[in-house]
């Protein structure tokens, strides 16, 4: 496929293209800073600093993304966490029992959850043995009811980054969306996708405040698109998604950006430290590559290993269940001192 032929009005869904979204107080005026009194939302009048609904567009944190990232506000989209703006993903062009989406295990759970909660068929296409995307097999798996591609790079659980080539190759060939799930790409050394946005309009690149940003508990998801996705996405998402209390701490941590980024380097340091200690563990039999902020490593027998580190107070995740990840841990990088305890725990062992 031609990108420059890609059409979004041949996939988005027949009921989601002539919906009329709601129109919420909020939406209808928008304050600009001088003393109102405000009786059109149906609030409770007494000001505790939640009383009123929150800006349903999210404006003042778009603009800064916007400017952080060198797009438009019109680019951005907002969700209760990046599970919100992938199942919104679902509910705006995948059909129900009628079109498929592909992902390329082993990868992130939920694109399988969602599919299933929206039925809509899940095609998968394993990764190769070095963890790579088998562009062939997931070209020849596409048919014309084949929506959405999800790529998760740098990937859960395997920690790497998928190679340009092939990311490519399937972004000009595929007359769907692809999602290039980038909630990790802060620890990486490669570029982010969103730079590709205006080569290729059936590019999506999801990320998170979840990880580098340190703010799981607040539930921030955000989504990169070309503006007509956006759009299609802003008429079916809740008009409040993102809460008062979220939108002012996701603010003031994207506004310390530089905060953000001593921790997201010495993360990295703790990373290539635990990646040599890991080295000198006996039972340790395989260290992969990885760009994010974990490690998967291949050790003798996952079960009794992972049994053995949470009766030492050390919790981690087994991957052995993952296709490709038989006997597979994976370590998610913590402090100096969390590390120096997992290195001294395992040397136990």
């Amino acid at each position: 496929m031609k990108t420059t032929q890609f059409d979004i009005n041949q996939i988005v869904r027949e009921n989601v293209k002539g919906l009329k979204p709601y129109s919420s107080a909020r939406d209808e005026y928008v304050s600009d800073g001088s003393e109102m009194i405000f009786l059109d939302a149906n609030e409770n009048p007494y000001e505790n600093g939640v009383n009123r609904y929150p800006d349903p567009k999210q404006r003042s944190l778009k603009e800064l993304l916007a400017a952080q990232k060198g797009v438009s506000t019109k680019n951005i989209l907002l969700g209760n966490g990046s599970d919100e703006v992938l199942d919104l993903l679902f509910r705006a062009f995948c059909e129900p029992k009628v079109d498929n989406i592909i992902t390329l295990p082993p990868t992130y759970g939920m694109y399988k959850v969602l599919a299933n909660i929206n039925n809509i068929e899940e095609k998968e296409v394993l990764l190769t043995n070095d963890f790579e995307p088998n562009v062939y097999k997931i070209l020849e798996a596409v048919d014309k009811t084949t929506k959405i591609i999800f790529l998760c790079s740098p990937n859960n659980p395997t920690g790497n980054s998928f190679s340009e080539e092939s990311i490519i190759e399937i972004l000009e060939n595929l007359e769907g969306l692809v999602v290039i799930d980038e909630a990790y790409i802060d620890f990486s050394s490669k570029e982010t996708w969103i730079n590709k946005l205006n080569t290729y309009p059936n590019l999506i690149v999801t990320q998170t405040l979840s990880k580098a940003y340190g703010m799981a508990g607040i539930r921030l998801g955000l989504c990169y698109a070309s503006k007509e996705i956006i759009g299609i996405l802003n008429k079916i998402k809740p008009p409040y998604n993102v809460n008062e209390l979220t939108q002012q701490r996701a603010l003031e941590r994207v506004k310390n950006v530089d905060q953000v980024k001593t921790e997201v380097a010495a993360i990295i340091k703790q990373r290539d430290e635990l990646v040599v200690s890991l080295k000198n563990v006996n039972f340790v039999k395989e260290i992969y590559t990885t760009d994010a902020n974990f490690v998967l490593v291949k050790v003798d027998d996952a079960d009794k290993r992972y049994k053995q580190l949470l009766d030492e107070g050390i919790v981690i995740r087994n991957r052995t269940t993952q296709p490709l990840c038989e006997n597979t841990l994976r370590f998610t990088v913590g402090t100096e001192v969390e590390n120096r305890k997992l290195i001294k725990v395992l040397r136990q062992l």
